[in-house]
């Protein structure tokens, strides 16, 4: 009978791919063997059973230990860390790619972050996607339509199809923004990226129709140059993450009172012309110049993953789909409906406004730390188990009842924007030189408008979250239908 062992068990595969260790010491070739299994520990470490999410770790099995492939959502190749989930967004991996946009201009259904490496944010890049436009030398000057001509300078940042740099004026100009602005943002996109398989960005588009938009800034030129497609746009300040941070990480009530007004203020100006943004966070909003006019002035970047909640024709709501195997956004930041696949409506980007605003004055949401391929899956579970209560527990009432009001909104419903905006009235400082964020416009008309509405709904019992219990239990089911989804790191460009 053979002899039973006790205890743990383990693989004898590092032994059958390894010679015996000899009698001596050979000084040549330990070194060598010590960082081949220092690699392979720190790669099982930091993203489970073979599958790491490092930038520049190739995924696929070990060179010293053949990875084992473990059940999804067992959570055995999972750890918590003190490390925030990468922006990203998942794709079904065979899914063609379909140029299905009659105006010529490419849709794209990727997302990149920012170039950055501060703890929050990840530094996961991309690699290999685009390796002709980052290998190619951008122009030294551009002049793209009746523009004047611009000299690039330093990069302000770097995405996964696009990167943008500052364009100083080489004759003429005045002021700080404008058409006529010595320094402009030069956004630069290679014609062979995947945001330009079939022609110009998706974004030219919807600049199209948005620019000049309240809070969207102003595109003054685009066109093409050598293989880069050119957006000249105003040079704006630094974004509501740069100021979390230069505030020690947490910001005043009163300030996240102001930019939830403003954002709102925003939001419905955009939701009016039709489109919902669909990445709604911290990054993505920026102040005006310092030194100028609208250095106070709140503005929503990135248009890359807007989409049409309004038909244009029919002028119609789009209709209702679910795909669970397609996630477009910010993980820690998407609506609970984006992780579901659901079709982008305007709901969506009020309740990641919510979860932007809880965020700047905690400093952290519950469900950030997560890694691991289903990570996705684990963040939206968190989300749906949280309610508004949990959330926004020490934080001012407003916050909750703006949560409440978002996240129980109807596919097509219509926001009550001036409600939403008359939660937050009593957090403002009323002096309005005090104010960080000018909220003039948006607070006349949330005072104008919101308590009419107020008082007509006052008899109203509040809604309590509908997103728990059966609703989980039933997208998990769904979910794991489906085959398990892909995440890939994103950027952001200004």
């Amino acid at each position: 009978m053979p002899d039973l062992r006790s205890g743990a068990r383990r693989s004898k595969r590092i032994d059958d791919l390894q010679p015996p260790p000899p009698p001596h010491p050979q000084p040549v070739e330990q070194p060598e063997n010590c960082v081949l299994l220092a690699q392979n520990r720190t790669r099982r470490r930091v993203g489970g059973r073979g599958r790491g999410n490092a930038a520049g770790v190739a995924k696929g099995p070990s060179a010293v230990v053949p990875t084992r492939p473990t059940a999804a959502g067992r959570g055995r190749g999972i750890r918590l860390i003190d490390l925030d989930p990468e922006p990203c967004q998942v794709l079904p991996g065979a899914l063609p790619l379909v140029a299905a946009e009659p105006a010529a201009f490419n849709r794209v259904e990727v997302v990149a972050d920012k170039d950055i490496a501060m703890e929050g944010r990840s530094g996961d890049k991309i690699v290999g996607v685009d390796e002709e436009a980052s290998t190619t030398p951008v122009p030294e000057r551009i002049q793209v339509g009746n523009s004047p001509v611009y000299k690039v300078e330093r990069k302000l940042g770097k995405g996964g199809f696009g990167q943008v740099y500052v364009g100083r004026r080489v004759s003429g100009g005045s002021g700080r923004t404008g058409p006529d602005a010595i320094e402009v943002a030069l956004k630069l996109e290679h014609r062979n990226s995947k945001g330009c398989n079939y022609g110009p960005p998706y974004e030219w588009q919807v600049y199209n129709t948005l620019n000049g938009c309240y809070g969207v800034p102003w595109v003054h030129h685009k066109g093409i140059q050598g293989d880069f497609y050119v957006l000249v746009m105003d040079m704006l300040g630094p974004s509501l993450w740069d100021v979390w941070n230069s505030l020690g990480q947490l910001m005043s009530p009163n300030m996240v009172a102001c930019v939830a007004v403003e954002a709102i203020s925003i939001l419905e100006k955009l939701h009016l012309k039709g489109f919902v943004h669909g990445d709604v966070k911290p990054e993505n909003f920026l102040l005006g110049r310092p030194g100028s006019a609208d250095e106070k002035k709140l503005y929503l970047i990135d248009l890359g993953l807007a989409s049409r909640w309004k038909d244009a024709r029919s002028g119609q709501h789009v209709d209702y789909d679910q795909r669970p195997d397609v996630f477009r956004g910010t993980i820690r930041y998407a609506s609970v409906h984006a992780h579901l696949g659901r079709t982008g409506s305007r709901r969506d980007d009020l309740e990641s406004l919510a979860y932007t605003l809880v965020f700047l004055l905690k400093g952290r949401l519950p469900w950030q730390g997560y890694q691991g391929d289903n990570k996705s899956f684990l963040v939206c579970k968190k989300k749906m188990a949280t309610s508004p209560e949990l959330m926004c527990c020490f934080c001012p009432a407003p916050f909750k009842q703006f949560l409440e009001a978002v996240s129980n909104m109807k596919f097509d419903e219509e926001p009550n924007y001036a409600k939403l905006i008359s939660f937050f009235e009593s957090l403002i400082e009323p002096c309005t030189p005090l104010q960080p964020i000018r909220i003039d416009g948006a607070l006349k008309i949330g005072q104008k408008r919101g308590r009419i509405l107020i008082n007509l709904e006052e008899d109203e019992q509040p809604k309590k979250k509908v997103r728990i219990g059966n609703a989980a239990t039933q997208w998990i089911s769904i979910y794991n239908a489906h085959r398990p989804m892909k995440q890939s790191s994103q950027s952001v460009s200004i």
